[in-house]
């Protein structure tokens, strides 16, 4: 399933395309080039070639001359080629869309990797018939797993709609599974400090005690504490975008899905923010070994800094979780936006979480204007 490459036009540029020779129409903000498809029109050519250049709205909905169904919505999908701008003179936006607001109804340029245009937009719920109907990718009401394992997808295609935000309806949690598995996909935040915040406190008593040096047992848990902000930079940017090196089959493609893809799918999900328990141990492991492999020298060396590796992945998680759903002081306010602006406009970079540090040692600081809004229609 290729990706198709959308382009904007003015008003006036869709009103000159008004002839049985080029003819386009408009819903709402999306522009149709139906040229092609006016003979096969049941009622006629003329019947369009009467809204040639203009929006069609209404006349679909009209009950007393005919009111199309989803079939015919269906149809005009395939003759989609772009978005329309009323600013005249525009050029083509980096985004190669607009987008309406619910409230004002005004037009706005998206970002063409995720279909957004702010962070607000990440919770404008998705319909989820139209959206079925539009992309032809996941049916937000049946259970997401076995559409995407039995769906055939390209990596190109899954890619391009897994990073479009979607929002399910009511704040509650998509169906992943819809069988016994289900529970296990779903994180309370809450339970990331009850499971894990006991067990690091008692190993790091018990280590700093062993070590009998109080000095050196903070040095080396505050090492463990700094090495995680790194741990947590690596994870995000090179296991859970990773896009570039995923596999194009549905193992490889579930996979991601399972690990990070639904989180940028359903960003909003409050149920799917934080790790399972189960997958934080199996990718906790290798990093407890290679604690006892570097400080070979003193096993409480290595517990200390093991415990403050762990602590920081407690408040990543957990930030990770206010990020998007909690009012924050001002610092943390600056970071929910630079963390939404992950998800909503630039998924290829912004992969620190509790700080940008990383980022701007490696390059990959987001830094993006907010889009600009235009006229409306």
């Amino acid at each position: 399933m290729p990706a198709k490459t959308l382009s904007t036009f003015t008003e006036a540029e869709v009103r000159a395309h008004n002839s049985a020779k080029s003819c386009y129409v408009t819903l709402g903000s999306k522009v149709y080039d139906v040229t092609e498809f006016l003979n096969d029109h049941p009622g006629g050519a003329d019947l369009i070639l009467e809204y040639a250049g203009a929006d069609v709205k209404e006349i679909l909905r009209d009950a007393v001359s005919h009111e199309h169904s989803e079939a015919a919505y269906e149809i005009l999908e395939d003759y989609h080629v772009g978005f329309v701008t009323s600013e005249a003179g525009s050029k083509p936006t980096a985004n190669g869309g607009v987008t309406e607001t619910a409230k004002t109804g005004e037009s706005r340029p998206v970002y063409a990797s995720t279909g957004m245009s702010s962070e607000e937009d990440l919770s404008v719920e998705t319909d989820f018939a139209a959206d079925y109907r539009t992309h032809k990718f996941l049916d937000l009401s049946k259970p997401l797993f076995p559409q995407l394992w039995y769906g055939g997808f390209t990596k190109e295609f899954y890619l391009q709609q897994v990073h479009r935000p979607r929002h399910y309806k009511g704040g509650e949690s998509a169906p992943l599974f819809g069988n016994f598995l289900e529970p296990l996909s779903k994180t309370p935040w809450y339970m990331i400090p009850i499971i894990w915040l006991p067990p690091v406190t008692y190993a790091t008593i018990m280590a700093a005690a062993g070590l009998n040096n109080i000095v050196a047992a903070a040095a080396y848990w505050i090492f463990g504490l700094f090495f995680w902000t790194l741990v947590e930079y690596a994870l995000h940017r090179f296991l859970f975008h990773i896009d570039k090196w995923l596999p194009d089959n549905r193992v490889g493609i579930s996979l991601h899905f399972l690990l990070h893809g639904i989180h940028h799918y359903l960003p909003m999900d409050r149920y799917r923010l934080v790790m399972p328990p189960a997958l934080f141990l199996i990718l906790a492991t290798p990093f407890y070994k290679l604690a006892h492999l570097v400080f070979f020298y003193n096993w409480y060396a290595a517990v200390l800094v093991f415990c403050g590796g762990v602590f920081g992945y407690i408040c990543y998680d957990m930030t990770h979780y206010f990020l998007h759903h909690r009012n924050l002081p001002y610092y943390y306010k600056q970071l929910k936006k630079y963390h939404l602006q992950h998800h909503f406009a630039d998924f290829d970079n912004g992969f620190g979480v509790t700080s940008r540090f990383w980022d701007r040692v490696f390059g990959t600081e987001l830094e993006l204007p907010a889009p600009k809004d235009i006229k409306s229609e």
